[in-house]
């Protein structure tokens, strides 16, 4: 019960140098390409989600904003398997490193916002104005507006850590209570085991809706802009 409860954020290292791009690079292993006529069932479940997540996520947008389909599918693919690893035991989750999520949140976020400039500019400098905006608030909108895009990256990359790190910690914190518990009351301690697990099975639909929910949202910028 000493142990400190961030201890499991704590970048993990392998003789003293750092091993997290190796655990970066890991999923990407759970997501063979087969070049077989027929694939086994568990390569065609993948590319049948992969196809049904595509479907609905692109189909708001032009031929522009469709030549994103490989990046967003790649994206959600990666941060839900990252996610879904980090739920297991002596496991490290690096979606609950702010630094690394903003690594993957303002290029991307970056990226709608140059094309957008680029091919819409009149469009995209036409959002820091509302029409009709009395002309005392304009300054004063310009400057809320112009915020208020920055800190989408920022908006980001925070919820995606916040919501990962509160459910490791809350799993930590429920099962540290469960073995203490099992000194004093075994009955209290069932109880609090049963909660443990549907609160695991409620971390791995949280790990994979934050992963649909950070693309979507990357959609949806790439969709007020491209």
């Amino acid at each position: 019960m000493n142990e400190n409860l961030f201890a499991s954020f704590i970048t993990p290292t392998m003789m003293g140098l750092p091993i997290v791009m190796l655990i970066i690079m890991f999923p990407s292993m759970l997501f063979p390409s087969t070049a077989r006529l027929v694939n086994n069932r568990l390569v065609s479940i993948q590319q049948w989600l992969i196809r049904m997540t595509a479907k609905q996520m692109m189909t708001i947008h032009n031929k522009k904003g469709q030549t994103w389909t490989l990046m967003l599918m790649s994206l959600i693919m990666f941060i839900g398997s990252t996610n879904l690893l980090g739920l297991l035991p002596h496991s490290f989750t690096p979606t609950t490193q702010l630094s690394m999520n903003l690594g993957m949140a303002i290029p991307l976020w970056a990226g709608t916002v140059i094309l957008g400039f680029r091919h819409k500019t009149k469009a995209s400098l036409a959002h820091f104005l509302p029409q009709g905006t009395p002309l005392p608030l304009i300054p004063m909108l310009v400057i809320i507006e112009t915020i208020s895009l920055f800190i989408q990256p920022m908006a980001l990359a925070v919820r995606l850590t916040a919501n990962i790190t509160a459910g490791h910690l809350l799993i930590h914190l429920i099962g540290g209570a469960t073995l203490a518990l099992m000194n004093i009351s075994m009955t209290t301690a069932f109880i609090t085991f049963v909660i443990l697990v549907l609160l695991t099975v409620l971390e791995f639909a949280v790990a994979l809706i934050q992963a649909y929910v950070f693309t979507l949202l990357v959609s949806l910028y790439l969709h007020d802009n491209a």
